[in-house]
C-alpha cells in the first residue's frame, strides 16, 4: 500500500491511496485543474483513478469533485446527506454511489471503512482503508473535533495515519480570527490542536504503526515545525520511533510506501511499545 498527499490545509485537502491495481482519491478539495496538475506531479493519470471518496461537504474537501468527475468519468462515493449538502457541485451527469457510516465497501483491492467524526458538517466521516491482499491498514482523519470512542476504535491498529494537527492554541487565540471563529475551531466539533493531536497519536501508537503524517494545518494558526515538534516529542517520550512528517498545503508530498516505512523503523521499534 502506498499513499501520497496532494495537499492538506484550510485551502484544500486530497490524498491518493494505492493498492495493487487500485487507486483512489480521498477528498477533492482543490479545483479540477489543480487536482489534475498535482496528480501529474506525482505520476498519476486522472483516468487511472478508480474512485473519489468524499468524507464531508466542506469546500476544502469537495471543491473540484463535480468538474473532475464529469471530466474523467470517475465514480464518486459519498453519504446521502453529504450529496445533498453539496448538490450545487453536481449536474446529475456524474457517477455517484452513496455509502453509510460503519458499513464498509470495496473499491478494487481496497476495503473502505467509513466512521463518524465530531465535526460541524452535514454528515462528517473519516475513513480507514485496508489493502485486501495484505491487510495493511491506513487511517485518514483530518477533521476530528475530538477523538470519540468510535474514532479511537476505527483508527486503532493502523499501519499508517494521516492525522489532523490543525492549530496551536496560543496562535489561535491571538489570531485575527473573530472570537466566534476561534471558538468554532477550538470546539469539540472543530479541529484538533497540536497538543490534542499529540495526545491522540500516543494513544494510537503501537508496534506496527510505521508512520504518521500530520495534516490540515492552519496557515494562520500553526507552524509545521511546531506541530512536528509537539507531536514528535510526545511520541518519542512514549517510545515510538516511526516516520513522522507534516503535509504541505501548496504542493504534493512524496509517495510513501507503508511496508518500506515499517522496515525502516527496524526491530527496535517493536521492543519499545
Amino acid at each position: 500500500m502506498r499513499i501520497c498527499c496532494l495537499g492538506s490545509g484550510s485551502s484544500g485537502n486530497s490524498v491518493v491511496v494505492e493498492a495493487p491495481g487500485t487507486k483512489v482519491l480521498v477528498d477533492a478539495g482543490f479545483s479540477a485543474r489543480d487536482l489534475e496538475h498535482r496528480l501529474g506531479m506525482v505520476g498519476v493519470d486522472p483516468r487511472q483513478l478508480d474512485a473519489i471518496i468524499i468524507t464531508h461537504d466542506h469546500t476544502d474537501h469537495t471543491r473540484g469533485v463535480g468538474v473532475f468527475a464529469r471530466r474523467h468519468g470517475t465514480l464518486i462515493h459519498l453519504t446521502k446527506l453529504t450529496y445533498e449538502a453539496c448538490r450545487t457541485l453536481f449536474r446529475g451527469e456524474e457517477r455517484t454511489q452513496t455509502y453509510a457510516v460503519a458499513q464498509p465497501f470495496i473499491v478494487g483491492g481496497l476495503r473502505v471503512e467509513p466512521f463518524l467524526t465530531a465535526h460541524d458538517a452535514a454528515d462528517p466521516v473519516a475513513v480507514a482503508l485496508v489493502d485486501v491482499a495484505t491487510g495493511a491498514r491506513l487511517g485518514i482523519a483530518t477533521d476530528l473535533g475530538r477523538p470519540t470512542a468510535g474514532v479511537r476504535y476505527a483508527l486503532s491498529n493502523c499501519d499508517f495515519l494521516v492525522l489532523e494537527a490543525n492549530h496551536d492554541e496560543t496562535m489561535l487565540r491571538t489570531s485575527v480570527y473573530p472570537r466566534s471563529v476561534q471558538n468554532r475551531i477550538a470546539s469539540s466539533h472543530g479541529h484538533l490542536s497540536n497538543h490534542a493531536a499529540a495526545h491522540f497519536a500516543v494513544e494510537l501508537a503501537h508496534p506496527r504503526l510505521a508512520g504518521v503524517l500530520l495534516a490540515h494545518l492552519s496557515i494562520r494558526c500553526n507552524d509545521p515545525a511546531l506541530a512536528r515538534e509537539v507531536v514528535g516529542n510526545a511520541l518519542a517520550r512514549a517510545g515510538w520511533r516511526g516516520w513522522l512528517d507534516v503535509a504541505k498545503q501548496d504542493a504534493p508530498g512524496p509517495w510513501l510506501d507503508v511496508e518500506a516505512l515499517r522496515k525502516r523503523c527496524g526491530p527496535g521499534q517493536l521492543s519499545l511499545l
